[in-house]
């Protein structure tokens, strides 16, 4: 499988997992202090081919998508279930993950849409029981795993939502078969 696009990662780790899965060239921010040469880098890279930002699924992967995609919009997406990035050890990274999970994310990747109409509102957020619910991390664990967008806090999974295009048939899909398995005590549902 070959990728068009330049692959943002956050290690020289992650590029070997990278390149054990895929042929890509990739960009490694190196770490969490992303620097401006390296924005600069990552805009000229999106102007010649379209990038791909591939972090960590925990928090400082997050910080260095959010500084990026904040730099440069239109960027693409690949998110991978903190499951299938996690060692043994409990490392967390993309230099964990196996090929096959690897590509599954670059074969799901989700472009950033800006100046679009939101398709969810914050009140949903409460109303599906994403927030301020005895569940609700485990549910937006699950959402954001299913729809390939990774985990996020309720403000967080409701951005991904809209600035990634999530479809309102894709979203309530998921969310249906998540009902079942996330009652609550006594088999009654809040929501």
């Amino acid at each position: 499988m070959r990728i068009k696009e330049v692959i943002v990662v956050e290690g020289y780790h992650d590029k070997q997992a990278i390149d054990a899965a895929v042929t890509a060239d990739c960009l490694i921010s190196g770490g969490s202090a992303v620097n401006e040469t390296f924005l600069r880098t990552v805009e000229r890279a999106a102007k010649e081919r379209g990038v791909i930002i591939f972090t960590d699924p925990d928090y400082a992967g997050e910080r260095i998508r959010r500084i990026v995609s904040r730099r440069v919009p239109g960027c693409k997406h690949a998110f991978l279930p903190r499951e299938e990035a996690t060692a043994k050890d409990g490392d967390i990274g993309i230099e964990n993950a196996k090929p096959d999970s690897i590509r599954r994310a670059l074969d799901a990747v989700r472009t950033d849409w800006t100046g679009v109409e939101p398709e969810f509102s914050w009140q949903e957020m409460t109303e599906y029981g994403l927030t301020a619910h005895p569940r609700a991390a485990a549910r937006r664990q699950y959402i954001g795993d299913k729809l390939g967008i990774g985990y996020g806090n309720a403000k967080t999974l409701w951005k991904k939502l809209n600035m990634l295009g999530v479809s309102r048939e894709e979203f309530e899909q998921v969310y249906q078969e998540i009902e079942p398995s996330f009652q609550l005590q006594g088999g009654e549902r809040r929501t």
